[in-house]
């Protein structure tokens, strides 16, 4: 398959899949989208409507108006941001709650660093596809929230109160810890910026994402590991051995697009140390988790997690035709990517009419769960991001 044609197969499945299923859960009656559709394709109309969901769909549809330049899509994001605007956001104690029950009542009211990041993400996106200066002006809202209540001297928390208070993070701990700082969140504020300094070019935007390249080099990289770390105490001490493939993937290439949106205003000794780190811990994904047509999932303590997990597939897409971009003689990046696309379409596209992507399979492509097809976390972001970043990169 020659990369114009991995382009248009790309295009081609994301409009005549993807785009119409989540155009298909849009709740006329209560507003947002539907927040489940389990394994079985069964849609429950009350279940519980998970705002990082309900973002990651404004960022989808408002993504499509703006890359695809594809208007007839704005609807869609106008409808997820009014729900946005007038259940999402707590407007007593300011900040997104967690989720929200399907006819908008509060749910979850925990206030999460990571869910106000995602907001930003949407609202930046949606403000430069319909100009409605209302969405920018939300999000340097939550920007100045995260800055002012989800941080402290040393970086950004994770869990709040309602009302901002500290408590514990389980909502974005894994593997049997408790996590103070995550890589996970400062990547997607690092990702969330990156797109509001991209439309909007405030220096203040511009100013935290170098913070948080300085955190990432100094306190996030293992240099001898060639690989970021995931679980911290306050003080940035790892708490776990853990090897995520698809986080350091998906960071790679996500750092890499802050640091272009940032070129004009960062030092070369940063950018310099930037693109090592970046490079370092793609090569070291490439060499242990790729298996020539699968990424696997994670490591810890020295033994892989077999599952092949749909979102992971994604980054390693985009994260290795990156690498191929960065330097043509590296085409096994490209050659990767190209494989990736072709496990994903005969595994993890779920082949049921009605349906979209599966959650994971085993190692042998096997469903191994019966997970939702749609649920808080099953969203058009990492599938629809993946389609729209290989277009554009490809086209380039």
């Amino acid at each position: 398959m020659s990369y114009e044609d991995l382009r248009e197969d790309i295009r081609k499945h994301l409009y005549a899949n993807i785009i119409p299923f989540w155009k298909g859960l849009k709740d006329e009656e209560a507003g947002g989208y539907y927040g489940l559709l389990d394994f079985d394709l069964k849609l429950d109309k009350k279940a519980v409507k998970g705002c990082i969901l309900n973002s990651r769909i404004l960022w989808f549809f408002s993504n499509g108006v703006t890359r695809l330049k594809d208007r007839e899509l704005l609807p869609y994001a106008d409808h997820a941001f009014a729900f946005m605007k007038e259940y999402c956001f707590d407007k007593e104690n300011g900040g997104v709650y967690w989720s929200l029950n399907y006819d908008g009542s509060v749910s979850d009211p925990t206030k999460h660093t990571y869910n106000q990041a995602f907001a930003v993400y949407a609202l930046s996106s949606y403000y430069e596809a319909s100009g409605k200066e209302e969405a920018k002006v939300l999000a340097f809202e939550l920007f100045d929230i995260i800055e002012g209540k989800c941080r402290d001297e040393g970086g950004y928390l994770e869990a709040f109160t309602v009302d901002f208070c500290p408590e514990s993070n389980e909502k974005l701990s894994e593997n049997g810890v408790i996590a103070t700082r995550t890589m996970n969140t400062l990547l997607h504020v690092f990702e969330a910026y990156t797109e509001l300094y991209r439309v909007t070019g405030e220096k203040k935007v511009a100013d935290k994402l170098k913070e948080m390249l300085k955190c990432f080099y100094e306190d996030v990289y293992h240099k001898e590991r060639h690989r970021l770390e995931v679980f911290f105490d306050k003080d940035y001490k790892s708490l776990i051995d853990l090897h995520s493939y698809g986080h350091d993937i998906e960071a790679a290439w996500l750092i890499d697009k802050g640091m272009d949106v940032l070129r004009d205003v960062t030092d070369a000794g940063t950018k310099e140390k930037i693109a090592f780190m970046t490079r370092d811990i793609a090569k070291n994904v490439f060499r242990l988790a790729y298996d020539g047509s699968s990424l696997v999932c994670e490591n810890e303590n020295g033994v892989d997690n077999q599952l092949r997990i749909w979102w992971v597939q994604c980054e390693a897409i985009i994260g290795f035709y990156n690498e191929y971009q960065k330097d043509h003689d590296k085409k096994e990046y490209a050659d990767g990517a190209k494989a990736l696309w072709e496990y994903v379409k005969e595994f993890i596209v779920d082949k049921r009419p009605g349906s979209e992507w599966l959650s994971e399979v085993d190692e042998n492509g096997v469903p191994s769960t019966r997970k939702p097809i749609v649920e808080p976390w099953k969203c058009p972001y990492h599938n629809g991001r993946m389609c729209y970043e290989m277009i554009e990169r490809i086209k380039a």
